[in-house]
This record gives C-alpha cells, sequence and structure tokens, in this order.
C-alpha cells in the first residue's frame, strides 16, 4: 500500500477537512482529493461521509485510521531515538502532570531548565486522566501513584500530603480551630467529591465534609488557592503548593491525609533519551533544592 496516500489519508482524517489537511501538507485541495479517491478505489471501500460540515469517517476509515495512528507514533518514537542520538539536549519533549502539581509546582521551575537547554521545547500537557506512554501520548509523565505498566521505567520523586491551610487575616477574625469537631464553626475549602483527584485527598474531603455546616468548593487546587488566600476559609490543599509560602498557615497539624508518592514514569525505549535524561535530572534537582529551602527557613524561624 502507497504509504504516501496513507500520509495523506491520516492528515485528512485528522483534520476533518480536505482544506486544512491540505495546508498542513502544503497540498492544494485538489491534490488531497484525487489521493483521498485513488486510496478509496484501491481499497475498493469508502473512508469519508462527506457532508457540508466536513468528513466524517465511516467503519473502514475508522479502522485504517486506528492503523495509520499507531504507524505515525511508531515513525514518531523512531524519529525521537534518531534525534536523541546527537550530544546536545533539544527538540520536544511533551511532559503529562496533574493540573495542580504542573502550573503550581512545575511549571514556575521551568525557566531554569530553558537556562540550561534553551533549544529545548516543552509540551507541557495538565490533566487528570493517565495517557498511555507506551503508544506515546507523552513521553514522561509525573503521576501521583506508581504507575501500573510494566514497560515503563518509573522513579520515585517524592510523597505529598493533603493538609489544612488558611490566612493569617482569616484566622484572626474566626479563630483557630483546636480540634477537628471546631471545623464546624468555619468554611471548608476543597474540591469537590466528583473531581477528578487523588483518593487520599477524596478521603480527607469527605471527612470533613461530614462536619463542616458552610463549604466553597472548587474543581481544582488552584481555585482553592485562590479562595484561601482570599480570606473565605479553610483549605484542603498538598503541602507542595504551600511549603515555604509565608502567607498561608497551616491549622490542624494532626489532621492530614496519608501519604501520596510522586512518581517520575517514562517509556523503556526512551531509556538513552537525553532529553528525558535531562528533564528527569532537572525534576530530582528541584526537588533536593526545595528541600533544603525548607530546612533552612525551619532553621531560621528555630533561631
Amino acid at each position: 500500500m502507497d504509504w504516501d496516500k496513507l500520509r495523506i489519508f491520516h492528515a485528512v482524517a485528522d483534520a476533518g477537512s480536505l482544506t486544512h489537511a491540505g495546508d498542513s501538507l502544503h497540498l492544494s485541495q485538489s491534490a488531497v482529493s484525487r489521493q483521498i479517491r485513488a486510496l478509496e478505489d484501491s481499497l475498493k471501500t469508502t473512508l469519508f461521509h462527506r457532508h457540508a460540515r466536513g468528513l466524517i469517517l465511516t467503519e473502514q476509515g475508522e479502522l485504517l485510521f486506528d492503523a495509520t495512528s499507531s504507524m505515525v507514533k511508531r515513525i514518531e518514537a523512531a524519529t525521537a531515538r534518531i534525534h536523541d542520538s546527537e550530544e546536545e539536549v533539544f527538540g520536544e519533549l511533551r511532559v503529562t502532570t496533574t493540573h495542580g502539581f504542573g502550573a503550581m509546582w512545575l511549571a514556575p521551575r521551568l525557566a531554569k531548565l530553558y537556562e540550561k537547554y534553551p533549544d529545548l521545547k516543552i509540551d507541557l500537557m495538565l490533566a487528570e486522566n493517565v495517557l498511555d506512554l507506551p503508544m506515546r501520548e507523552a513521553d514522561v509523565a509525573i503521576r501521583m501513584k506508581e504507575p501500573s505498566q510494566a514497560d515503563l521505567i518509573r522513579k520515585r520523586l517524592m510523597a505529598i500530603r493533603m493538609r489544612l491551610y488558611a490566612s493569617p487575616r482569616y484566622l484572626d477574625k474566626h479563630g483557630v480551630p483546636d480540634s477537628i469537631e471546631d471545623m464546624q464553626h468555619h468554611r471548608l475549602i476543597c474540591q469537590n467529591v466528583q473531581s477528578a483527584q487523588v483518593s487520599a485527598g477524596l478521603q480527607l474531603n469527605q471527612q470533613l465534609l461530614s462536619i463542616v455546616k458552610t463549604t466553597l468548593t472548587v474543581n481544582n487546587y488552584f481555585g482553592v488557592l485562590q479562595a484561601v488566600q482570599s480570606d473565605l476559609g479553610i483549605g484542603v490543599l498538598p503541602n507542595y503548593i504551600i511549603d515555604g509560602n509565608p502567607h498561608i498557615t497551616r491549622v490542624l497539624p494532626e489532621v492530614e491525609s496519608v501519604e501520596v508518592p510522586v512518581f517520575l514514569a517514562y517509556p523503556e525505549e526512551l531509556r538513552q533519551s537525553k532529553r528525558v535524561s535531562a528533564f528527569r535530572d532537572f525534576v530530582q534537582e528541584q526537588i533536593l533544592e526545595h528541600r533544603r529551602s525548607l530546612r533552612a527557613l525551619a532553621d531560621e524561624q528555630s533561631s
């Protein structure tokens, strides 16, 4: 089967339009259309339903698109390995992690990575769902649980816990709770129980929601943090967001979730990737630096 025609078919199926596919392939719409018709003739089947709003794959088209998608991912993996044979760290690295960790811990630190490797291109994909690394939906993942797939290299980075925090202004106005039962006199800010979150955080939220009378629930940690900083109540947040923040106070130190492990993982086929190694080492260095800064802060406060 002619790979050129398959490549054009894949672009059309992905774009849902002859025009958009032609733009991405630098071909005219008529040239793309001819190639699709020739492919359909060679397969003796119809691959697309045509209508005014674009193209929709037929059942046979869906089967072929699954095959070409797999082929494209394999080519991308091979291309990545070829590029990784070079000495310099450059090119695209697709990193997936949760919204909270990616936006509030990782992204603010990436400037140091770019300083060291200015030709690196990071595609940061923030999602609560788990992307498939062996299928090359991403190159590297930072996950809040140990990956279950056997063909992944994994590295435990650290552990986090969900804890209770409030602003000093809120506590000055409403008082500091002395026990978990005192939470009934405070507004709880947390992720709603329908939100995607680690099970440890969900369990702590459910325990607290059974006690409090007034709540503000948000579907992400950034919203919880903003509400806490706006003096709206006592929030449930992962400690990696708050550690070292002088403007937020931890309350009820005895109340916290069980430990949540954080893992970095990547496919076995990227073991020799210089981009992956550079990113892995960078994350580990940042974690060590963060721990050192917390120890220095604790020493300063105790002296």
